[in-house]
């Protein structure tokens, strides 16, 4: 199914990724950001129902300057989240960076805002890894905004397994732009995580590849023996 994902990643088509039966036992929508369109901005809100995150490379994350949240809320005092505060976890902090909307946008929540503000975030972390060329991320982004941006850890599923560096160990792989957007998906008549076996019929009845952590893993230790990140 590793390949079935890769391709559909490339095609600008959604993977269904599940992280791990110890951890947050969620599956994600995820999909190329640079090919993102307001129909995949609904479909997410409709048939997911989580939160809509864009995820981006580390080394992308550091030439546009964008922070780990946990950093600049650590001023805050008690609101500065706490080591082994992520109950499914404790080892890492979590990878939210900044909130944005493109300065295009009107509100920044529409369908129409959302696709464009994270069409944007893709051409400049595309740029920020194949020499720049693009304006400061500043001039056409703000925040506070109603895109999440989540910001990979630096060495990937080498230091964290979340489903930020599990979408961008698969756009590497895919050989895309390594801007992955995500959403849970959650279960209508339990308000809780889509159980993994929901989410494979939903993949099977729609034509969506159905990948695990594990499976990602596995492929990724292989494929890092012939690649540099």
């Amino acid at each position: 199914m590793m390949n079935e994902a890769m391709q559909a990643l490339r095609d600008g088509t959604f993977v269904l990724i599940y992280d791990f039966d110890e951890r947050e036992r969620e599956t994600d929508f995820a999909i190329r950001s640079d090919a993102i369109t307001p129909q995949d901005i609904l479909r997410m809100r409709k048939d997911g129902g989580g939160l809509i995150c864009t995820a981006v490379h580390p080394d992308a994350a550091k030439k546009l300057g964008l922070p780990f949240a946990t950093d600049v809320f650590s001023r805050c005092g008690e609101l500065g989240e706490k080591e082994g505060d992520v109950p499914y976890d404790r080892m890492n902090h979590s990878s939210f960076s900044l909130w944005v909307n493109h300065r295009e946008t009107f509100t920044g929540i529409t369908d129409h805002d959302r696709a464009l503000t994270i069409t944007k975030i893709a051409d400049h972390v595309h740029g920020a890894l194949n020499g720049g060329g693009m304006p400061q991320f500043g001039t056409e982004f703000r925040t506070p905004g109603h895109s999440a941006i989540l910001r990979a850890a630096d060495t990937l599923l080498d230091q964290r397994h979340g489903q930020t560096e599990l979408s961008i160990a698969l756009a590497l792989m895919a050989g895309v732009t390594p801007a992955v957007t995500v959403c849970e998906m959650l279960d209508d008549e339990t308000g809780y995580a889509l159980s993994k076996e929901k989410a494979q019929e939903y993949g099977q009845k729609h034509g969506f590849p159905f990948v695990t952590g594990e499976e990602i893993i596995e492929a990724w230790n292989e494929w890092k023996k012939d690649f540099i990140v």
